[in-house]
């Protein structure tokens, strides 16, 4: 071989191209900064109200019942943070993750930005078969229950209806769920029409409005059970719902079965919605706001919406407690408050161009 003909080759020759390095994804820092921004919030919860104690020293009061650190406060600020406000934090703090993560969730099942317990009636049947638990006399397990198979009814009579009328089945979840929420929103005030008034009817109405003020670590406990489960098992299942989004017929070919998936995640919805109604009565639009919140920070990929919608339904909630027992003297029930943001942003989404919340596919 000629040195011409050697030239040749080596130029011929495809070059290896270098490894590229792997970009590291920023999106994934949104998971701890919003840990701290809870840790902050949580903190500053604690130490707000009528009798106002130093943040340092909670954050003492609060290692102090793990390391043996010396005691620099006084008994009293020991009692306000750990017996009154601590429990009333705690299931602030799980009741906004919950809610925020069906929101989320039904939101990538239904595919429609507007899908949320609320708005699909599982909260108004949960609260119809928790006023029923309450009207008979029992509560703590039994409620859950009640809350449960309620919001089960619901969501089947949801699914059913959108079934059964073919061409627009999204449009359909969405009237379904109004039609199927007014039905059970009516059964609950005719068992309020007929409680008695003095003895059932302020616990079955105080109820209903929403409100932590009742709240204990009796309380937090009888929620956590089934929130942190079905909120366990729908974050293990977050990458799932990436594919779920692709369609039924891409998602089968890719292994999975998304009749049963989907009916998976909504009883885990559920059962997260049961959780909270048990305990603080009925709290809307968490689910709504929250989620679209998340989606316009950190764009529509579930592996990061799913945790960062938790992190933020417990922030957000959290504060919202926190004005609803520091705004005025007498304690505002905390689904008013949270309507009354909620309200606003649901006719605001009505209008916007749903492309433009959802954008692309998410990346895989």
């Amino acid at each position: 071989m000629t040195s011409s003909a050697a030239d040749t080759v080596a130029v011929a020759a495809p070059e290896v191209p270098a490894p590229r390095r792997a970009r590291f994804d920023r999106r994934l820092l949104a998971i701890p900064g919003f840990f701290l921004l809870l840790l902050v919030v949580s903190i500053a919860a604690l130490a707000v109200g009528r009798y106002t104690v130093p943040p340092n020293e909670i954050v003492r009061i609060l290692l102090g019942q793990i390391f043996p650190l010396e005691q620099t406060w006084y008994p009293q600020e020991s009692t306000v943070v750990l017996d009154v406000r601590l429990p009333r934090v705690l299931l602030a703090v799980l009741l906004g993750a919950g809610l925020a993560l069906t929101g989320a969730v039904m939101q990538a099942v239904f595919r429609n930005p507007l899908a949320s317990a609320q708005v699909l009636g599982v909260s108004s049947g949960a609260s119809f078969g928790g006023v029923l638990i309450l009207l008979a006399g029992f509560g703590g397990a039994a409620l859950v229950g009640g809350a449960f198979l309620g919001g089960v009814l619901a969501l089947v009579l949801v699914v059913t209806i959108a079934r059964a009328v073919p061409g627009a089945p999204l449009l359909m979840i969405i009237l379904g769920g109004t039609v199927v929420g007014a039905m059970f929103q009516a059964m609950v005030s005719f068992i309020t029409y007929i409680a008695d008034p003095y003895s059932e009817l302020p616990s079955i109405v105080f109820w209903l409005m929403g409100s932590l003020a009742t709240a204990s670590y009796t309380k937090v406990l009888t929620a956590a059970i089934p929130i942190v489960t079905a909120g366990v098992v729908v974050l293990a299942l977050r990458w799932r719902l990436n594919i779920l989004a692709m369609g039924d017929e891409d998602a089968t070919a890719l292994g999975l079965k998304p009749a049963r998936l989907r009916n998976f995640l909504l009883l885990c919805v559920a059962l997260i919605t049961a959780g909270s109604v048990s305990v603080a009565g009925v709290i809307g639009w968490v689910g709504l706001v929250v989620p679209h919140l998340v989606r316009m920070l950190v764009g529509t990929d579930n592996r990061i919406v799913l945790p960062v919608s938790a992190l933020l339904g417990a922030t957000y909630l959290t504060v919202i407690d926190t004005l609803s027992r520091t705004l005025s003297t007498a304690e505002i029930p905390i689904g008013i408050l949270t309507a009354i943001i909620g309200a606003p942003f649901f006719v605001v989404l009505l209008i916007r161009n749903r492309s433009r919340l959802w954008g692309a596919d998410a990346r895989g």
